[in-house]
C-alpha cells in the first residue's frame, strides 16, 4: 500500500488495528520530510486525548498507521484503568531514509499537524524522540507534555507496585527479597525499574539490544547478569520484566518462557489477546501492561491539568494502581480467566461509554 493509498477509508477501517477510532489524520509534508499519522481512538468531549508520539523506521505506511491504531487504542485502556477521563490517542512519524532531513524542521511540521487538532490530541515524547525535542514541538504547538521531569521514575515506580501485587498473589508475600527478575530492556523505563528492584533482589538477568546503554548501566549496576536479547525471556526467574517494544510474549515463544509472573513497562507485550488465555493457563499471572506501566500517564495528564506539578497527589494516584491491579487478579482467580480480558472489559465499559 502506498501512502495515498492509505488514505481511502474503508483501507484503514479494514485493519485489524482499526477500532471504531474517533479520527486518524494523514500527514505529509513532503518540504520538510514528514510523513506518518496521529490517531485518536477515544474522544471524552470535556478533555483531550492523551498519547505519546514515536518516531521510528516503518518498512510501509500501513505498519506505521496500524502501529497508531493500535497503540492509540492501549492509550485509552491504560486512561481508564488509571481513573483518568482522558481517551487514548498515538502519534507517530516515519523516520525519513533520506539522511539530509532536518530533524528540527521535521518537528516543527509536525507540531503544526498538531496544533491543528486545537487541543483535541496532546503528546509528549516517545520512542525516537528525548526531552530535548519537546522544547522544538512547544514552541510551535501548546499541546506539549512531558516537562515535569518525573515521567520515568513514576512510570517505574508504578511497575514496581505492580510486582508486589503480583508477588503477593502467586507467592503470598510481596516481598521483593530472594526473588529473581529478567529485564528485557534498560533504557529510561527499564533502567529505572532496576534501580528499585537492585538493593533487594536476589538476582537480576538484562539484556538490550543498545551495547552502549548496556556498558553505562552495568557500570552504576553491577549486581546484574548480562545476558543477549534472544535469551532474556527463557531465563529460570521469578518475574520476567518486558521493556523494551510491543510483542515481546508471541505464541511461538510462550513455551519457552520459565516465570512464574510478567509485569514491564513495555506497551502492547502480548502478540494478541489469545496470548494471555495462553498464559492464564500455562498459569504464568500476567499483570496488563497498561494498568502497570500507567504512572508516566498520570503524571503528564496532571502536568496538562495544573500551572504547578502536584508530585504529591501523582504519587498518591500511582500507588492506587496496586489497588486497581488486586481487584482484576481477584476477578481472574474467581472466575477463572485471564486477567488481560478482564482488564479490557473494564476498560471498554468506561471508554465506551464516553459522552
Amino acid at each position: 500500500m502506498t501512502f495515498e493509498y492509505l488514505k481511502n477509508n474503508r483501507e484503514i477501517e479494514s485493519l485489524s488495528e482499526f477500532d471504531d477510532h474517533y479520527s486518524v489524520s494523514f500527514l505529509n509534508d513532503k518540504k520538510n520530510g514528514l510523513k506518518g499519522f496521529i490517531a485518536i481512538h477515544r474522544k471524552n468531549p470535556h478533555f483531550p486525548s492523551f498519547g505519546a508520539t514515536r518516531l521510528w523506521s516503518y518498512t510501509t505506511g500501513t505498519e506505521a498507521l496500524s502501529d497508531a491504531l493500535r497503540l492509540s487504542r492501549m492509550m485509552s485502556y491504560k486512561s481508564a484503568l488509571a481513573g483518568l477521563k482522558a481517551g487514548g490517542a498515538k502519534g507517530v512519524i516515519i523516520l525519513p531514509k533520506d539522511k539530509q532531513v532536518d530533524k528540527k524542521r521535521l518537528l516543527q511540521a509536525y507540531a503544526k499537524q498538531v496544533d491543528l487538532l486545537k487541543g483535541n490530541f496532546i503528546t509528549g515524547t516517545d520512542v525516537g524522540l528525548d526531552q530535548s525535542d519537546l522544547s522544538i514541538l512547544k514552541r510551535v504547538t501548546p499541546y506539549i507534555v512531558g516537562f515535569n521531569g518525573h515521567t520515568t521514575e513514576l512510570t517505574a515506580q508504578g511497575i514496581y507496585y505492580a510486582i508486589q501485587v503480583a508477588l503477593k498473589e502467586v507467592f503470598g508475600n510481596d516481598d521483593i527479597k530472594g526473588k529473581t527478575f529478567a529485564i528485557q530492556g534498560v533504557g529510561k523505563v527499564g533502567e529505572a525499574l532496576l534501580s528499585l528492584l537492585v538493593p533487594e533482589a536476589k538476582k537480576i538477568f538484562i539484556t538490550d539490544i543498545n551495547k552502549k546503554t548496556l556498558r553505562e548501566v552495568v557500570e552504576k549496576h553491577r549486581r546484574v547478569t548480562i545476558v543477549i536479547p534472544e535469551r532474556i525471556h527463557k531465563q529460570e526467574v521469578d518475574v520476567f520484566c518486558p521493556c523494551a517494544l510491543s510483542g515481546a510474549i508471541t505464541s511461538k515463544n510462550i513455551t519457552e518462557l520459565s516465570c512464574r509472573i510478567i509485569v514491564g513497562g513495555a506497551n502492547n507485550q502480548l502478540e494478541d489477546d489469545t496470548v494471555g488465555s495462553l498464559l492464564h493457563r500455562l498459569k504464568i499471572l500476567y499483570a496488563p501492561d497498561y494498568i502497570a506501566n500507567a504512572g508516566g500517564l498520570i503524571a503528564v495528564v496532571n502536568e496538562y491539568k495544573n500551572q504547578k506539578f502536584d508530585h504529591r497527589l501523582v504519587k498518591e494516584r500511582v500507588y492506587e494502581i496496586k489497588k486497581r491491579l488486586t481487584e482484576i487478579f481477584e476477578i481472574s482467580k474467581k472466575e477463572n480467566r485471564p486477567t488481560n480480558l478482564i482488564a479490557n472489559e473494564l476498560a471498554q465499559k468506561i471508554f465506551n461509554n464516553y459522552h
